[in-house]
């Protein structure tokens, strides 16, 4: 018997729908192969000429030979990385934006400001940790100070007179200042500044007296002898600046911190594509010759995996919690 008009309508019908259902995870998958098919913009929360600006550029030209596509550097700077950072959590979830950030807004900016635009712990994907840098406490050479230990001196001295400028509130450059500080009984001014390169401007201008920041920042002048170089903030000497001492070994243990910088991504982004995105930046940091120019720029390459990324940031909440809430230290 011939089958009926209806069902057979019914029946193609069935069918169509078991097709769809069946092509719809292998659309999803297709995307994720396609990817990326077009170019790709990473975000700097911060200045150009900074040190996040200068990973990106570098990390970033290799990155796009990997993927084949290229990738435009987008400065974002302001409210001590913060917009530039939300900018990253809140882009379209395709993977086509994401980009760097630092201590601050990734981690010690959840206690800093009452509240944020967005959430970095769920907010935002880990990629990959790309460099640690020792931060460098350095005054003017104008300002005749020779060591930490005159540098202590002065500011025991003279409390309230002196200023010392950071890449913004929460960032290294300014917990490590604040917890010198409160171990010496000194006093002395925070001012922030959207970017390394004004806040060294700043301190070459004499609007602020000394500061402990990113080494590419400051390491030329160091050379051509504008500023002189007193100690680092790591634990231990730097392999890249081993003539200058840690503050361990200048009298002032109990300080250290890196100046680190990651990449990251909105965790809306698919997974697949998240990480096709860590494997090619991982495999750009690790190639010898982005090395090579970032260890130039005194900066120590890692290129962990994103769950190891995670897990030091997770470190680092730990570790500056206690400062910040015992210094009352607030976003600025």
């Amino acid at each position: 018997m011939t089958e009926s008009l209806p069902k057979r309508l019914a029946h193609t019908l069935a069918l169509g729908l078991l097709s769809l259902a069946a092509a719809a995870p292998l659309t999803a998958a297709q995307a994720a192969d396609a990817w990326p098919a077009q170019p790709l913009k990473a975000i700097v929360p911060f200045g150009p000429g900074s040190s996040p600006d200068q990973v990106a550029r570098i990390v970033g030209e290799k990155a796009s030979a990997i993927l084949g596509q290229s990738i435009v550097i987008e400065n974002k700077p302001g409210a001590s990385g913060n917009i530039g950072t939300f900018a990253i959590a809140n882009a379209k979830p395709d993977g086509y934006t994401f980009g760097v950030s630092i201590t601050g807004p990734l981690v010690n900016n959840t206690l800093l400001f009452d509240k944020l635009p967005y959430a970095p712990a769920t907010d935002l994907s880990p990629l990959t940790l790309a460099v640690h840098q020792p931060n460098v406490l350095v005054v003017p050479a104008s300002a005749g100070i020779a060591n930490v230990g005159q540098l202590l001196e002065a500011l025991k001295k003279n409390p309230d007179k002196y200023n010392f400028p950071s890449p913004g509130a929460g960032t290294v450059s300014h917990l490590a200042v604040e917890l010198l500080l409160a171990q010496i009984g000194a006093r002395a001014t925070h001012v922030p500044y959207p970017s390394s390169p004004a806040a060294l401007t700043s301190l070459l201008s004499g609007d602020t007296q000394f500061a402990a920041l990113p080494p590419i920042a400051v390491m030329p002048m160091v050379k051509d002898g504008r500023l002189k170089a007193l100690a680092v903030t790591s634990s231990k000497r730097s392999a890249l600046l081993p003539d200058i001492p840690t503050l361990a070994e200048v009298g002032v243990p109990g300080i250290e911190g890196s100046a680190w910088i990651g990449f990251v991504v909105s965790s809306k982004v698919p997974v697949e594509i998240q990480k096709k995105l860590s494997d090619a930046l991982i495999q750009a940091i690790r190639d010898p010759e982005v090395t090579k120019r970032l260890q130039a720029q005194f900066m120590d390459p890692v290129g962990s995996t994103p769950a190891e990324f995670r897990a030091y940031m997770d470190e680092e909440l730990r570790r500056w919690e206690p400062i910040i809430k015992k210094l009352g230290i607030k976003g600025q």
